[in-house]
């Protein structure tokens, strides 16, 4: 089912694979020589399948330990593949500092990664003890200052909103005790929290603290505004033919990736009841109607891809959109930000 949280994803074991890799090499059409960005670098996956295709990739990760890990790659490659530490929000900043346009093709690889899963130290997932981070970079307040600082509805709003945790007021109840009487500093102490408020997880279902670490992590890590934002600068440093193609891993970011390419794919919008609206010109031209899904054989090979969707579009000649969130479904929070908790 599109959107449904993974188990594997929010907190469980998941091997370092790029996840739709044949379908997203498609979706970008890589041609020897072409620049392509690859906004969300990881363990590298997708770079590297482009390099061995003959691209020059410029990449970004936010995290420190992924760049540092990365070195090998740009080694191995040597000038076909730079390596920078940012967000992909910045990925227009990235091109020009880089003098990397024209661009040929921009991908993007949503939410954390397996690596960051794997680290107990990184605080992500429940299934692994260890300091309530959750921080992608080295920076900001972390997911342990936003449980015991904030106040009880604005955690409600966070693991409803961002989480769509159906009990998010009961969680934050229970968080609001439990912080009283001593602080939460662990994933293992959370999980415990989200377990006794929701019960434990029945046969086939996803355990009871997948929505609320999703909720928590995408709040500390601004991940929807990010993704947005990202989406815009893609739209600006594509050249005309240029492709991109996004891999999300849940319903919140599907649904943005599926609100902006849609109003950038049709110049005005009408029924039989009233004429087409005038609008901007399409900036994209859509390469797949509905998201595409991974196989039976990948999902197997490689859980995390259960939930995964790839969308895709091809870059038009007219001038770029103005970026609005709420049309593209970002939702607009009425609480302090994570810069609030520093």
């Amino acid at each position: 089912m599109a959107g449904r949280p993974s188990d594997e994803g929010a907190g469980g074991p998941a091997r370092h694979l790029p996840v739709l890799l044949a379908e997203v090499l498609a979706a970008l059409a890589v041609v020897p020589g072409g620049r392509y960005v690859d906004g969300t670098f990881g363990a590298g996956g997708y770079s590297r399948a482009i390099l061995e295709a003959g691209g020059t990739v410029l990449a970004i990760d936010r995290d420190p330990k992924a760049v540092a890990d990365g070195q090998a790659i740009v080694e191995k490659f040597r000038n076909r593949l730079i390596l920078v530490e940012g967000r992909f929000s910045d990925l227009e900043a990235h091109v020009a500092a880089q003098d990397f346009a024209p661009v040929d093709g921009v991908v993007l690889d949503i939410g954390v990664s397996s690596m960051q899963l794997d680290e107990a130290e990184r605080g992500f997932s429940f299934r692994k003890d260890g300091p309530l981070d959750m921080r992608m970079g080295a920076e900001g307040p972390d997911a342990a200052a936003i449980v015991n600082r904030a106040a009880v509805r604005d955690l409600a709003v966070i693991f409803g909103a961002l989480g769509e945790e159906r009990h998010a007021g009961r969680v934050a109840r229970a968080v609001e005790a439990a912080r009283s009487e001593r602080p939460i500093e662990t994933t293992r102490q959370l999980a415990e929290i989200v377990e006794r408020a929701v019960g434990r997880p029945g046969p086939q279902r996803i355990h009871p603290a997948t929505r609320t670490f999703q909720g928590l992590r995408i709040f500390v890590n601004r991940e929807l505004e990010e993704l947005a934002e990202g989406l815009g600068a893609a739209e600006s440093v594509l050249k005309p033919g240029g492709r991109l193609a996004v891999v999300t891993f849940h319903s919140l970011e599907d649904r943005i990736v599926k609100r902006f390419l849609q109003s950038r794919s049709r110049s005005g919008q009408g029924s039989r009841h009233a004429p087409i609206a005038a609008g901007p010109e399409p900036s994209f031209e859509l390469l797949n109607r509905k998201p595409v899904e991974p196989s039976a054989e990948e999902t197997e090979r490689n859980p995390r891809a259960r939930s995964a969707r790839l969308r895709a579009a091809i870059r038009t000649g007219a001038p770029a959109h103005a970026l609005d969130m709420a049309a593209i479904g970002v939702p607009l929070l009425t609480i302090p930000g994570p810069e609030a908790y520093r």
